[in-house]
């Protein structure tokens, strides 16, 4: 079928993110131009349901009013203020106390930016200014984890663990380091327990701090769980063995929560699902339910006594944005949370966690999947050539976007990770709406299945 005259022209002006751009000139884009609820539809009329929340961060679905008004009533009230030189405004001071009174760790103040990539970008900054400011100035490395993702600056793509955001942008830069990858459906070995495969990761992260020095390690920075690395769950234990570790050796615990926090894994934050201590959360995407650009991150008292060191000592803070606490950002955030409280978002996802989680899980009986694994809102499931040796396909064979090109055309548009396929709807989804979209996602599996038998796509 020929590209329609829109396509065209995308195709001539614009990049796409994570998109084999060679290709892209073949088959053009996917063009969505409305969305209601769960659902989007294209320029030509075709409904979908959007699996993935977007990109993770639509939780309140598409086409909320509410959010709308407010996002409009603050651009007539204020459509710009910054907040330099000690410039503010009243949404600003109110979503700030806000994410204080909710944040799963204690929080001194709240730092915000546009995206997440800018919110670990700044973690790391201010983890360096943090030991300069106490004398400690070989306390800088910053240890991130194999298939971890936080973001595609050059600083968070460098803590971001995945080949394909380095591979030739010379990253990642000296002073980010990874540990294992937790992930034991595909990294344990032979025999090992579950709890076993937990101390052997928490053991190569202590030997990885005690190798390097822990005088010159200064932070530590996860996801609840990985979230586009797979959506690969922590094993049993995990987080408690890290937790006591990080304590050990004075390191600052980030948890990066731009996926999971605001619901995604059943509370308001991952960290607490999960059983972490962070001394600081990264924030975006549900933060406004991606209807503004907007990040935030917590600062902790001890680092905030540090930065007013530091002011007096240079003269001022030196690093901001001209979109830091934009007002309509902040004004939509603050009526997301809102009706986040109001409409008990967080106890909706979570009655409707067990029904997503069963139809999941029973997921791993198709004969194309190895692993189904999630929890509340949030899961993928792995593709393999053999159920019992877990071998996966070969990865000429692009078996991960091929399933997610058939899930398309069947109207359900999810995501691969190479040969994991995530689901991430968002938060408002009903039980009905749970059981259309797996049922398009089972029919996908289903026409991948026959497109396996018939290409002999398992051979070795």
């Amino acid at each position: 079928m020929p590209l329609s005259n829109m396509a065209v022209r995308d195709i001539e002006t614009v990049i796409h993110p994570y998109t084999n751009l060679a290709r892209h000139r073949e088959v053009g884009p996917l063009i969505l131009n409305e969305g209601r609820g769960i659902y989007l539809y294209d320029d030509q009329g075709k409904r979908y349901i959007e699996g993935m929340a977007g990109l993770w961060c639509t939780a309140l679905g598409y086409g909320n009013r509410e959010i709308a008004e407010a996002g409009a009533e603050a651009l007539r009230k204020i459509s710009f203020t910054h907040a330099f030189s000690g410039k503010s405004h009243d949404g600003v001071i109110a979503l700030s106390e806000k994410l204080k009174e909710i944040a799963p760790c204690p929080a001194s103040k709240v730092l915000f930016g546009t995206s997440g990539s800018e919110a670990n970008d700044m973690q790391i900054k201010l983890s360096w200014y943090y030991n300069n400011a106490r004398g400690k100035r070989e306390k800088k490395k910053i240890i991130s984890r194999v298939r971890a993702y936080h973001g595609v600056t050059i600083a968070s793509a460098s803590l971001t663990g995945l080949p394909w955001v380095h591979n030739d942008f010379d990253l990642p830069i000296a002073s980010v380091l990874h540990t294992s990858c937790p992930h034991y459906y595909r990294f344990g070995r032979d025999g090992e327990t579950e709890d076993e495969f937990s101390q052997r990761m928490a053991d190569d992260l202590e030997q990885l701090i005690l190798r390097e020095g822990p005088d010159t390690v200064a932070a530590f920075i996860g996801e609840p769980l990985m979230g586009a690395g797979g959506v690969l769950m922590p094993p049993k234990g995990y987080w408690e063995k890290v937790n006591a570790i990080l304590a050990r050796y004075d390191i600052r615990f980030i948890a990066d929560e731009v996926i999971c926090g605001f619901g995604r894994t059943g509370n308001w934050f991952g960290s607490t699902t999960m059983g972490m201590k962070p001394h600081s959360i990264s924030m975006a995407k549900a933060i406004t339910s991606a209807y503004f650009p907007l990040s935030a991150l917590t600062i902790e008292e001890d680092l905030y006594q540090a930065m007013l060191d530091e002011s007096r000592k240079l003269g001022t803070f030196g690093h901001g944005f001209t979109y830091t606490a934009h007002p309509v950002g902040c004004a939509i955030s603050l009526k997301t949370i809102e009706i986040y409280e109001r409409d008990k978002i967080m106890e909706h996802a979570a009655r409707m966690s067990p029904v997503f989680q069963m139809r999941l899980r029973k997921l791993a009986e198709h004969p194309l999947v190895g692993e189904a694994r999630g929890v509340g809102l949030i899961g993928a499931v792995e593709l393999v050539a053999d159920k019992a040796t877990k071998r996966p396909f070969d990865p000429k064979k692009m078996v991960g976007a091929s399933t997610v090109n058939a899930m398309q055309e069947l109207g359900l548009i999810v995501r691969n990770i190479q040969d994991s396929v995530a689901l991430c709807p968002p938060l408002i989804i009903t039980t009905d709406e749970i059981h259309e979209m797996f049922d398009l996602f089972e029919k996908g599996l289903d026409r991948m299945e026959a497109w396996a038998r018939t290409e002999n796509a398992r051979a070795a």
